[in-house]
């Protein structure tokens, strides 16, 4: 079986359920696991890689207003390709080629593969996918294994907070900063598990605009900063960039604790990782009760 893979969280799947051999294409995000390096990449991205968090959320509203499309596929790339699966999603425009663009794609494509989405909005979605992608692959048996193993880690979280915390603190997470975006989607599920009070209702809600001065006012205990798309390292160096990088200050004056994560390798990709996300952040939420885990990025 051909394969090929429209977004990283896909691919990590793809992996995870023993199958990296079989993927014969990427998205040009697909950066994870290290066996993927060097496949051919049958997507672009009209945003520039230097762009600044303003600039870049000032692309992608005037593409989305104009419905111009943020990503292209290659398509003489994937037909060379003769690919029996396509995995892609419908959930955000913003985060991959389109539905409706993939599958314009594949109308033109020989052999009429079968499309595979994935539209996972919560945590236990993500499980449920892992599970529906095995399946479509013939790997049922593996993905029951693999979705074992994760859900056994949840629920290991999931019982050293309700055995031992007492106190969760007011917890906000964002995804961008320039403005800032709460992060929606399955964070509440990971904040709640993780022993904090999601704040900001992110429950059964998209990522959505805020502003920092709304934020403030909500004196939150903890702020994560997991911009999708950007690394520890680059969101950093946008924050030395940006005015945000006092306001952070003004944050931690007041007593709020603020961490800056991996939004691009963990939160943003509703994968196998989520879970080392979850893990990750019930440590820095509650570090006396839940240990640091061991992440590879």
């Amino acid at each position: 079986m051909k394969i090929v893979s429209l977004l990283p969280s896909a691919t990590e799947i793809v992996a995870a359920l023993g199958a990296a051999d079989s993927l014969v294409g990427v998205s040009h995000g697909c950066d994870y696991p290290r066996e993927i390096e060097g496949l051919p990449v049958v997507t672009s991205c009209v945003v520039p890689k230097d762009a600044t968090s303003n600039e870049i959320d000032a692309v992608v509203r005037a593409q989305l207003q104009d419905s111009a499309a943020l990503y292209a596929i290659d398509t003489d790339l994937l037909a060379g390709m003769e690919p029996d699966v396509l995995v892609t999603q419908a959930l955000c425009d913003v985060c991959a080629v389109s539905g409706t663009d993939v599958e314009a794609a594949v109308a033109a494509l020989p052999g009429n593969p079968a499309i595979v989405n994935m539209e996972p909005f919560s945590l236990d979605d993500v499980i449920t996918t892992v599970r529906h992608l095995g399946a479509a692959l013939g790997l049922g048996e593996k993905a029951g294994h693999v979705v074992g193993d994760l859900q056994a880690r949840i629920d290991a979280v999931a019982a050293r907070t309700a055995a031992l915390v007492r106190y969760r603190p007011k917890t906000i997470v964002l995804d961008w900063i320039d403005p800032p975006f709460v992060s929606g989607h399955w964070m509440h599920d990971l904040i709640d598990l993780a022993g904090g009070d999601d704040i900001m209702g992110t429950r059964d809600a998209p990522s959505y605009t805020s502003d920092w001065d709304s934020l403030k006012v909500l004196e939150p205990d903890v702020l994560v900063i997991a911009c999708c798309g950007f690394s520890e390292g680059r969101t950093r160096l946008e924050l030395t960039h940006t005015a945000v990088d006092q306001t952070l200050d003004d944050f931690k004056a007041a007593g709020t604790r603020v961490f800056v994560l991996d939004g691009n390798a963990l939160f943003s990709r509703p994968g196998p990782r989520l879970v080392d996300s979850l893990e990750l952040l019930a440590h820095h939420l509650h570090p006396s009760i839940h240990p640091m885990p061991e992440i590879e990025i």
